[in-house]
């Protein structure tokens, strides 16, 4: 018999999961998706309308917007990336983005109307509104005990930032969060944004929000770090992207400056890897790259992808989400490919000497098996697991993607908002799945027999 769905459901997580059960009902009918490998087999219809899993997995709502913190903050909406890092014990700790962006002014931790912004300690706010009022944006922070199953606190970690959309984890620790957004002051804000932002996963409170400017001035993404040696590669979710890199002056001290550049295809200045209107690359092809320097990197006319570009840097269809694997790293090209359906590259960076090569690892050509991938991350068996973020009448699902480059349907997201899902991650010893719903702004756990994956 299929384990029971399990459920924290407070306040009005009840009315959010069963308000799902009409676009639930339509889901059955309208909603169809496509196995390239059996992966763990059909989806089971989930009976409160929210989040349908293969039979013998279960979920758990572990966090939603609006709840009240350990620090007596509201939990802020817009959840998007998020990452997991090992804790005390059973525990792991779950670092949180919250895409707010400037007109989300009543998602933010101090609630509807600012009420609890006295509460804050001016000097852990980045920055605020034209009237003082703090901006939403930021990062909360989540200690999960895997063995009981259950928050053991969770507290605001990082304020006064906006559009804070994906990142990702540090060798040392840490979490990268990414403002997506070029917003500058004087345009309702007092500071400039388009930064990334730094949060120690053991932070026990508000950090510092000290801007990195050397990384770069843009509508940043993700950010992933090569562990042998420091450099951290970054993303930005434009039609017209470059994927960046930065080496540090100091490794694993990023506020201490480094030099950024952006990935060109060696033997084609320029080369556009999106594969639109002319294709340049098929699955599983590679090219060697290279690194073009780039300067005046805190951009303030918004044009650091177009002048990497015209001096020689290769284009990315909406490069979001990254993550590092083995002796490499996987990035999301959400509209690329010739159909538009999403496109996985992967980039070997070599070490010392070594080449540096570019591959494309997976192209859609079925929006039924794979449509607009986001987030991602490599789980501990080897796959990826990525989000998918379409905005329209198609459900989005989380997807697998085996080693040898073929998709497969983990779950859907039902829930009637039908907003993306983001911020996959895994526990470190493979038990527990997590992911957010940005809307209406929850956190799952999933659990069930994630090595038990079959492929051909």
């Amino acid at each position: 018999m299929r384990p029971t769905r399990r459920h924290v459901l407070g306040g009005g997580a009840t009315a959010l999961a069963f308000s799902g059960l009409a676009r639930f009902a339509q889901a059955q009918t309208a909603d169809v998706y496509r196995n390239e490998i059996p992966g763990y087999g059909p989806l089971i219809p989930d009976p409160e309308g929210l989040f349908d899993l293969p039979e013998g997995f279960s979920y758990k709502i572990i966090s939603q917007a609006g709840q009240t913190m350990d620090d007596g903050l509201f939990v802020p909406g817009k959840f998007d990336g998020m990452g997991c890092f090992p804790g005390d014990g059973s525990q792991v700790i779950l670092v949180r983005n919250h895409e707010i962006k400037l007109r989300h002014t009543d998602l933010g931790p101090t609630g509807i109307g600012h009420q609890l912004r006295d509460q804050l300690d001016p000097t852990k706010v980045y920055d605020t509104y034209t009237d003082s009022r703090p901006l939403g944006g930021g990062t909360t922070t989540l200690v999960y005990d895997l063995a009981e199953q259950r928050v053991v606190r969770q507290f605001l970690s990082l304020t006064g930032t906006s559009t804070n959309c994906a990142g990702g984890i540090t060798p040392w620790g840490s979490w990268l969060t990414c403002e997506e957004t070029h917003t500058r002051a004087g345009e309702g804000v007092h500071r400039d944004h388009g930064w990334v932002f730094e949060v120690p996963s053991r932070a026990t409170g508000l950090v510092d929000p000290v801007p990195l400017t050397s990384m770069g001035r843009f509508e940043h993404e993700a950010a992933c770090v090569d562990p042998r040696t420091g450099y951290v590669y970054l993303t930005e979710d434009r039609d017209d992207s470059v994927l960046y890199r930065f080496v540090p002056n100091t490794p694993g001290r990023l506020a201490d400056g480094g030099r950024l550049s952006a990935m060109a295809v060696a033997s084609r200045s320029g080369a556009d890897l999106r594969n639109w209107a002319r294709p340049f690359w098929d699955q599983g092809e590679g090219y060697f790259v290279r690194w073009v320097p780039l300067d005046n990197v805190e951009s303030p006319d918004d044009d650091l992808r177009t002048r990497a570009h015209a001096a020689g840097a290769a284009l990315l269809a909406r490069s979001e989400g990254i993550t590092w694997g083995d002796d490499g790293l996987f990035i999301a090209c959400t509209s690329g490919g010739t159909r538009r359906f999403g496109q996985i590259i992967r980039v070997l960076p070599g070490v010392g000497e070594d080449p540096c090569r570019a591959e494309l690892f997976y192209e859609s050509q079925d929006d039924q098996a794979f449509d607009y991938g986001d987030n991602l991350t490599v789980a501990p068996w080897g796959h990826l697991l990525v989000c998918e973020d379409r905005y329209s009448t198609e459900i989005n699902h989380l997807r697998g993607i085996s080693p040898d480059g073929q998709a497969y349907t983990i779950a859907r997201n039902i829930h009637a908002a039908n907003s993306e899902l983001c911020g996959v991650c895994v526990s470190p010893d493979g038990s527990t799945v997590f992911v957010n719903l940005q809307d209406p702004g929850l956190t799952l756990a999933i659990t069930g027999p994630w090595h038990s994956i079959v492929t051909p």
